[in-house]
């Protein structure tokens, strides 16, 4: 999905860019750097020769159709037999994926990917199907990960861990000049194509290797 402006995710001028993927930086957005929510999302082995990373919003039905199509021969060849290390980074293009990954970070680390698995595959379902409200059909979906209502309000009105991770978004986007997403790294070089096919993918992580 092509980038659009920003300016209702948070009001002001996006931080200038800086060379980091951390959480080293969450202090500067109210939150102490030991916050574990905005640490790595990682599913795979340490030891991998391969690292992907992925920039992804929840809303974004690119990221939905890869998730849906590709990820999961992913998941089996690559990331369970340890060939590669797989990192997450929430990148939402507007305000509900921004809440949708405020819910996600807010689970434990072991739940995070299940749980942005399970937004992508029923996208359609709870963020673009007539007549609903995407808010409620996330708190419906919250609930089912283990979030209750009441912490659902809880965790929609936490402004420090919204602008937490919309910083950390924009440090991203202008250091890396994201366009738009699904956005994808292979051992830190910039790799577009891996979103045709298994198979683009697989051959981009052997020739990585």
């Amino acid at each position: 999905m092509t980038l659009g402006r920003r300016a209702f995710l948070v009001a002001g001028p996006a931080l200038a860019a800086v060379a980091s993927f951390s959480s080293a930086h969450a202090e500067e957005n109210g939150l102490p750097s030991t916050d574990p929510r905005m640490g790595p999302r990682v599913l795979g082995s340490p030891d991998a020769k391969v690292q992907v990373d992925e920039w992804f919003s929840l809303t974004c039905s690119h990221c939905a159709h890869f998730a849906q199509t590709i990820f999961p021969q992913i998941k089996t060849n690559l990331i369970d037999t340890g060939k590669i290390r797989y990192r997450y980074h929430d990148f939402p293009l507007d305000q509900v994926a921004l809440l949708a990954a405020i819910l996600a970070r807010s689970l434990p680390a072991d739940r995070y990917a299940p749980f942005v698995d399970d937004l992508l595959r029923t996208q359609d379902q709870w963020a673009f199907a007539q007549n609903i409200d995407p808010i409620q059909e996330l708190k419906k979906r919250a609930v089912l990960a283990g979030i209750s209502a009441a912490e659902f309000d809880k965790i929609n009105a936490d402004n420090a861990l919204r602008e937490a991770i919309v910083n950390h978004q924009d440090r991203d986007g202008a250091f890396l000049q994201i366009q738009g997403t699904p956005y994808f790294r292979i051992n830190d070089v910039p790799a577009p194509d891996v979103v045709s096919s298994y198979d683009a993918f697989a051959k981009a992580v052997a020739k990585a290797s």
